[in-house]
């Protein structure tokens, strides 16, 4: 069974192609610019690297032109469309609906009702996921959403102190994200130590950044709430944020509500506090040359991080590894440096070589510490693939459509 895993944005359309007999990735591609004159399309299979130029209008398109890739006879990934068991999305949230479903127009409302919830993902997917429905009917399209991991949080840690029917007849709660990659971390991380009871606390800092509690593979908790723009600063968008300042803010600035959220969705976080840049990377580089904005925030994102780091502590009553992932976690040692600084009394202590040095799956922990910290690359894309082959064999096996 061959499965596409598509990661979807306003004019970007990424793709891995997974074979799940031996769960291998076959190949990976994807498409930049949609929706320009000069759209590039790119694929690479094994070690060979190829793309093409030309107008892409749409993802519809857009995948046209990565399965033209994948058929072409000198590549001969796919013989054909029907070779393609079904695309996996890695959704992000729907009122009412969590888990892992076939698309339909029933899930497209659900998503569509919380585009205001999700405003940077869910317009682009329904946009993006009914145009590819209605171009390959016969091609089985699958929501995978990232709060389906943590159904296992328990109320305590689920709840908002608001009157208790908004959770129980609105869904106000937190949902928590990024379930793809905190589930990863927790399968990974059990297979290199050989153990399955393992109190986790993961870390997965990038683009958006979110910090889960995992016991026994399952999530207790995770900074992410009712919206993935809660919990830790993101790279523009704001995290935690007290609701009763947006009146203030009503009154000051004479935005409207709709202009105060795109602010806080689009021009918050690391680029709100910083006024230079979203990107990590610059943000070092501008405070090691003195840029004082650039290292407040820096400071922020890591006392966020701390502060969660340390309330799961607590929630876990310890924890036996940290692992940091995402395109930050993996990347930047500076960073695990500042979170992971002081914390001996926790008996958590990195090895500053391995930390500077380390690259892909490495410990970053020293000797002596009773905390294993680890480096640990995610891959979302082999999650909703799983998830993917998984419904999809169910639902043969209960007399649904046929998988190839």
């Amino acid at each position: 069974m061959k499965v596409l895993v598509a990661n979807l944005g306003s004019t970007s359309f990424k793709y891995r192609l997974f074979d799940m007999a031996q769960e291998q990735l076959v190949a990976r591609g994807g498409v930049e610019r949609i929706g320009a004159a000069q759209a590039r399309t790119y694929c690479q299979v094994g070690e060979r690297h190829w793309e093409t130029i030309g107008p892409v209008p749409d993802h519809a398109a857009a995948l046209e032109q990565c399965l033209h890739q994948l058929l072409h006879p000198e590549v001969a990934v796919l013989c054909s469309i029907h070779d393609l068991a079904g695309v996996g999305f890695k959704a992000v949230h729907a009122q009412g609906l969590t888990g892992v479903h076939r698309v339909t127009p029933a899930v497209l409302e659900a998503m569509e009702a919380y585009h205001a919830v999700a405003p940077a993902h869910n317009p682009i997917y329904v946009r993006a996921m009914r145009l590819l429905a209605e171009r390959f009917p016969e091609l089985p399209l699958v929501a995978a959403f990232e709060t389906d991991f943590h159904r296992t949080i328990p109320p305590a840690q689920r709840l908002y102190a608001v009157p208790y029917e908004w959770a129980e007849r609105f869904g106000i709660q937190r949902w928590g994200f990024h379930g793809a990659s905190h589930r990863y971390v927790a399968t990974r991380t059990a297979a290199l130590l050989g153990r399955d009871r393992l109190r986790i606390i993961s870390c997965h800092l990038g683009g958006s950044s979110s910090i889960c509690a995992i016991e026994d593979g399952q999530s207790r908790a995770c900074s992410l709430g009712m919206s993935p723009q809660s919990g830790l600063p993101h790279n523009n968008r704001v995290g935690d944020f007290d609701v009763f300042a947006l009146p203030a803010l009503l009154r000051e600035t004479g935005k409207s509500l709709e202009e105060l959220l795109d602010d806080l969705a689009c021009r918050s976080g690391l680029l709100g506090l910083s006024g230079l840049s979203n990107d990590l990377r610059d943000l070092e580089q501008a405070a090691q040359a003195g840029h004082e904005r650039a290292r407040l925030a820096l400071d922020v994102f890591v006392a966020a991080i701390r502060h969660y780091l340390g309330a799961y502590l607590c929630l876990l009553n310890g924890a036996d590894v940290i692992v940091f992932t995402g395109g930050i976690g993996e990347n930047s040692a500076s960073l695990r440096q500042a979170v992971c600084q002081n914390l001996d009394w926790f008996s958590i202590s990195l090895d500053e070589e391995r930390n500077r040095t380390a690259r892909g799956e490495a410990p970053i922990h020293a000797a002596h510490s009773r905390v294993q910290i680890w480096i640990l690359p995610t891959n979302e894309e082999l999650i909703v693939a799983r998830q993917t082959r998984d419904l999809l064999l169910r639902q043969a096996a209960s007399g649904g459509p046929p998988c190839s």
